[in-house]
């Protein structure tokens, strides 16, 4: 029999994003003055109403919530003049971000928050939009055609929120092949190819730099996990620690093989190198390893995550050395989890976390990261992040930061009003 381990198991919880369509005195007054905050960062008045009309329209029961039904739906709207808007017109984007992450703080901010960075893909038609090209695309979890943002949110005890976005540019984009097309994307000069992880690690530094947000946690998945930069990224900053999934084929000791610098000769220099004294202590995948570990030492627990209710797994850890070339390199621990089928299926997570950290620390960690996957699927269903049809790099990116922004209002005003007011809202097209 499993022992069942019972009690808290987290250090706090996350509250869910429960607001309903309906109505909410003031709605619009309250938004003007949410928008209000970002009036600088616009030159002329005529921005600051079309910034203010695209966000209400991304509120509204419109089905399609891209740049023409929302100027169609207001009187006089001018479908040219908000497209200008979105895509060419001038906006202080720096700013805009920084007076976000500052209201961020204001309502989420806490010593103990986490940063996630993910990426969410967007399928698309043509080949003329900013960076896209058939890739993987995990919203529909095979690949086509499709643009890939890669983004930082933001979770606490109080809530969750996106705070930072970047497009991710395919490599074959910046060839020749492409010049046109960079062109008429308006590509800023100057940009240069960033992987997915690199692109997180620009977001990183952005937040660190800014030293707005608090955070003690970096959450990501395989991808950045097994990043080298990104790891170093956040082991660069003290007091961090870093929680990503692993792939099963990662390679791991229990116990730290002895190893031995040799010197030897090459092209007449002498040269160094580490190998190990037992040439059989060779490491193991962290899969085979899940499979060797008797079931006294697994740990059966009831998590929740988004809008599924508690979802049951069960855990076990263990601290590992990980190999990089066939050598010991920095000691971890890993958690390993698994479903309850009867051919369970395996997820496993490293972290740099203390040597005293608890178990259910880490097992709360591990579900930690569905707060992004809600922000994705929140802004997806209630306010048109996938609907847009801009094909500039800048429309791209001032789409994306509005729609951060609405889902943000919405957790604010959950916020302002008390965790047992039942909020509506709803905009007439």
């Amino acid at each position: 029999m499993l022992p069942v381990v019972r009690g808290d198991e987290h250090l706090y919880p996350v509250p869910k994003f429960d607001i309903r369509k309906g109505d909410v005195k003031n709605f619009l007054n309250e938004l003007s003055g949410f928008h209000d905050q970002f009036a600088d960062c616009f030159q002329r008045s005529e921005s600051r109403d079309h910034f203010f009309n695209y966000m209400a329209g991304q509120f509204s029961p419109l089905e399609r919530k891209s740049i023409e039904p929302i100027a169609l739906a207001l009187k006089d709207g001018n479908v040219r003049a908000m497209q200008r808007f979105v895509s060419d017109a001038p906006w202080d984007d720096e700013l805009m971000i920084a007076k976000y992450r500052s209201l961020v703080n204001e309502d989420l901010g806490n010593p103990d928050g986490a940063l996630i960075f993910d990426e969410s893909g967007f399928v698309k038609k043509g080949q003329d939009s900013i960076g896209v090209s058939r890739q993987y695309c995990g919203t529909i979890g095979k690949v086509d055609n499709c643009q890939v943002g890669v983004f930082g949110a933001y979770v606490s005890e109080h809530g969750y929120s996106l705070i930072d976005k970047r497009l991710f540019i395919p490599k074959k984009w910046f060839t020749d092949d492409y010049l046109q097309r960079r062109a008429k994307c308006q590509l800023p000069v100057g940009t240069v190819f960033r992987t997915k992880p690199q692109l997180a690690v620009e977001m990183l530094n952005a937040v660190v730099e800014e030293n707005e947000l608090p955070f003690k946690y970096v959450l990501a998945d395989s991808l950045y996990g097994i990043s080298p930069e990104f790891i170093h990224a956040v082991e660069a900053l003290p007091n961090k620690t870093y929680f990503v999934s692993v792939p099963e084929d990662t390679l791991c000791w229990l116990t730290r093989p002895t190893t031995i610098t040799k010197q030897y000769l090459w092209g007449g220099k002498t040269r160094a190198k580490t190998i190990l004294i037992d040439p059989g202590s060779k490491p193991i995948s962290v899969k085979e390893l899940s499979r060797n570990i008797n079931d006294y030492f697994w740990y059966r627990r009831e998590v929740s995550e988004g809008t599924k209710g508690p979802i049951v797994y069960e855990y076990t850890r263990r601290q590992v050395i990980l190999s990089a070339a066939g050598l010991p390199q920095k000691t971890v621990w890993l958690l390993i989890r698994r479903t309850l089928d009867d051919k369970p299926k395996y997820s496993f997570f490293i972290s740099n976390a203390s040597a005293s950290t608890r178990l259910k620390t880490l097992v709360w960690l591990s579900g930690l990261r569905w707060a992004i996957e809600q922000c994705f699927e929140e802004t997806k269903t209630e306010l048109g992040m996938d609907h847009y049809e801009v094909r500039k790099f800048t429309g791209w990116h001032h789409h994306m930061l509005t729609c951060m922004l609405a889902h943000f209002f919405l957790w604010h005003l959950k916020i302002r009003l008390g965790k047992k007011s039942t909020l509506y809202y709803a905009i007439a097209a």
